[in-house]
């Protein structure tokens, strides 16, 4: 099974976690994409979706999906996204697509966290995968120098600019083998407005596309 269709398989699975006459988050990226495409085949049966980036709001209105603003939602009952790494405590590495604030807002704002991946998403630690931090502009290099600090190495997604007008540094060379600590420690940074750390609230449920089929972790 190529990774597509293994994409298409998880987020299928991830329907069923669906509630009906509800609210549901929906997160960025290509595997999210494709539980878009899903949600469209149901979406009679709900009452509308919240979006995690401009690109995703854009996708679900061209599928004929009502998009609201999550300030207009009291409840809602599940959130549905990918990673880019996941361990077998459901901690996270998300912002590939750098819409992590948004992700990780709507996660906290969701009674329920399904994350959604292939099997080559699942780690034993944290950090292989670049882990981005979106930083309020005058404060790039001040936090890349604290960053350093920390063992690791930043970079700057350069041309990227995200849904909330700021940057994103990407950490190189970080092994992340406390992630609650290392969460929190970036994110006391002056200037941080969050990372791509989902640990302290991590996936409730993790879905894993393998080719022998879903897994649950």
């Amino acid at each position: 099974m190529d990774q597509d269709a293994k994409k298409k398989a998880v987020a299928r699975a991830a329907m069923d976690h669906v509630v009906e006459d509800a609210f549901v988050g929906v997160g960025t990226g290509s595997t999210a994409n494709f539980f878009i495409e899903m949600l469209a085949e149901v979406k009679g049966r709900i009452e509308g979706a919240v979006a995690s980036s401009d690109e995703t709001e854009k996708r679900l209105k061209e599928h004929g999906i009502p998009v609201v603003p999550l300030n207009s939602v009291n409840e809602l009952p599940v959130y549905v996204d990918g990673a880019d790494e996941c361990t077998k405590y459901l901690h996270l590495i998300k912002g590939g697509g750098g819409a992590l604030t948004r992700e990780k807002i709507i996660a906290a704002a969701a009674d329920k966290f399904v994350c959604i991946i292939d099997d080559t998403k699942v780690v034993k630690t944290l950090g292989t995968f670049p882990l981005p931090v979106e930083v309020i502009p005058m404060a790039r290099s001040y936090v890349a120098r604290e960053i350093i600090k920390m063992g690791g190495r930043p970079e700057l997604r350069e041309g990227f600019t995200t849904d909330n007008g700021n940057v994103i540094l990407d950490i190189h060379n970080l092994l992340v083998l406390n992630p609650v600590e290392i969460e929190e420690r970036l994110n006391s940074i002056v200037g941080v407005v969050t990372n791509g750390l989902f640990a302290k609230r991590p996936a409730d449920v993790v879905l894993v596309a393998t080719d022998e089929g879903i897994i649950d972790l």
